[in-house]
């Protein structure tokens, strides 16, 4: 099936039907955009993308950090390492946590460097 509508005019449809079809807090957020302030579906569309990734991924946060782990052979310099790239994927988490975080991922079974630097986060 096709339609006898112009590329802008498939564009203009696109943006009124997208409004219509949103419920609750998608519709909150949509009416907060001031008016003609969204010039492009792509443009309205990428921002609800990364306005609702960003919610889900608060959501996850602290979850997510607490699943950083020191592998049964890493070395304590390989997790420190690792545990700072995978942090700093994740959304902003309070230092509280990811000091508490790192220090319940260290190896049960690691180092005495380990160990000691376990018993200093513990007092931190």
């Amino acid at each position: 099936m096709g339609n006898d509508l112009a590329s802008h005019e498939i564009e203009s449809v696109l943006l009124k039907i997208f409004g219509e079809t949103l419920t609750r807090g998608d519709l909150t957020w949509y009416s907060l955009f001031p008016e003609h302030s969204i010039d492009s579906f792509e443009t309205l569309a990428d921002s609800f993308i990364k306005a609702h990734a960003r919610a889900r991924k608060l959501q996850a946060r602290k979850a997510d950090i607490f699943r950083i782990a020191q592998g049964e052979s890493e070395l304590l310099r390989e997790y420190v390492t690792r545990f700072q790239k995978e942090r700093m994927l994740l959304p902003v988490v309070p230092d509280e946590w990811a000091a508490e975080a790192f220090t319940k991922g260290l190896n049960p079974r690691s180092s005495d460097a380990s160990q000691k630097l376990k018993e200093s986060l513990l007092e931190f």
